[in-house]
């Protein structure tokens, strides 16, 4: 994704400071320097640092990487607190998570303006988001996007025209729906001058969606 040094607004679904705080607390728990954490996710350390001081809008990608480096889900870069380790054995069932309305984990990127729900649940096997686009062209979207798994997009508002590596552009309406292979490249762009906004559902554990990318660093 396309950098930034603008740090995010507070706002009630993402206050201001938390993500950098829970990245920073997360890295010391675990006794590791800004150099070895950067090593470790592919990220130079003046990433990072950026990242732990809010200097920095944060894509879902190095989320995932960070998250791979500590070892933790990334669920957890949303709070510090230490996970309970599932027991063995089959998933246990029944759990849940409710987010209400304009909760939620919210991250601001160039691109898009992501909303995590249920960012509270942790190993999830599918990761919901509700993502407002605002790229318009390829140009101004950047480098595609591709992650291990597969991918479900819901038009919730406006026009979205998605671009793959491997198929012509398609252009979804309110309403439409779209389910393909996110390890294909791809892209979302909102079409006209109104709000555009799409929910979409990774499949796959969330520390395993990371793709190694040199274009988000």
């Amino acid at each position: 994704m396309s950098k930034s040094t603008k740090p995010d607004a507070a706002s009630p679904a993402n206050p201001a400071g938390e993500l950098g705080k829970s990245l920073r607390e997360l890295r010391k728990q675990r006794g590791m320097t800004l150099s070895e954490a950067s090593e470790r996710a592919g990220l130079p350390v003046s990433t990072l640092s950026k990242i732990e001081n809010n200097r920095m809008s944060v894509s879902y990608d190095k989320m995932l990487r960070i998250s791979r480096a500590l070892g933790v889900d990334i669920g957890q870069l949303f709070s510090p607190e230490p996970s309970v380790a599932p027991p063995a054995g089959p998933a246990p069932s029944g759990r849940r998570s409710i987010t209400r309305a304009g909760s939620g984990y919210a991250i601001e990127t160039p691109n898009y303006a992501h909303l995590y729900p249920a960012a509270d649940l942790l190993n999830k096997r599918i990761v919901p988001i509700i993502a407002e686009i605002r790229a318009r062209t390829l140009k101004e979207f950047g480098e595609l996007i591709r992650h291990p798994g597969e991918e479900y997009a819901y038009v919730l508002e406006g026009t979205v025209e998605l671009h793959t590596e491997l198929y012509a552009p398609v252009r979804l309406a309110q309403g439409d729906s779209i389910y393909f292979d996110s390890g294909m490249g791809h892209a979302y762009l909102a079409v006209g001058e109104g709000a555009c906004k799409v929910l979409s559902i990774c499949s796959g554990d969330a520390e395993h969606l990371i793709e190694s990318r040199p274009d988000i660093l």
